[in-house]
């Protein structure tokens, strides 16, 4: 089993800066690519970044030059620096991880989710 733990969140006002990070545990044998998700409500989930085990980086259009992803792979840890934030950025952020168990079957898992809430 893979479990993530997410960290971070809560509330900021508009034009501030919060950061997430995520951590990943259990039968892992390794981690292809970890990133962040976002729900917002009646809307449906998100990619907002990804970075996989060879540093490449994605992002959504609407937080290039904002966000920031880093991983730091020898602790299975993602990290979201958010700055500039908007309220359209209010959601829940998820972590994401894929990877290889120690059994080397595929993985995929979820973080819990934590509530980003950007006040205007």
């Amino acid at each position: 089993q893979v479990q993530l733990v997410e960290s971070g969140g809560g509330l900021v006002q508009a034009g501030g800066s919060l950061g997430l990070s995520c951590t990943a545990s259990g039968s892992i044998f390794s981690i292809n690519r970890m990133g962040w998700y976002r729900q917002a409500p009646g809307k449906q989930r998100e990619l907002v970044a990804a970075v996989t085990s060879g540093t490449s980086t994605d992002y959504a259009d609407s937080v290039k030059g904002r966000f920031t992803i880093a991983r730091d792979s020898a602790k299975n840890t993602v990290y979201l620096q958010m700055s500039s934030l908007k309220p359209e950025d209010t959601a829940v952020y998820y972590c994401n991880a894929k990877g290889l168990s120690t059994g080397l079957g595929p993985f995929e898992h979820w973080g819990q989710g934590t509530q980003v809430t950007v006040s205007s």
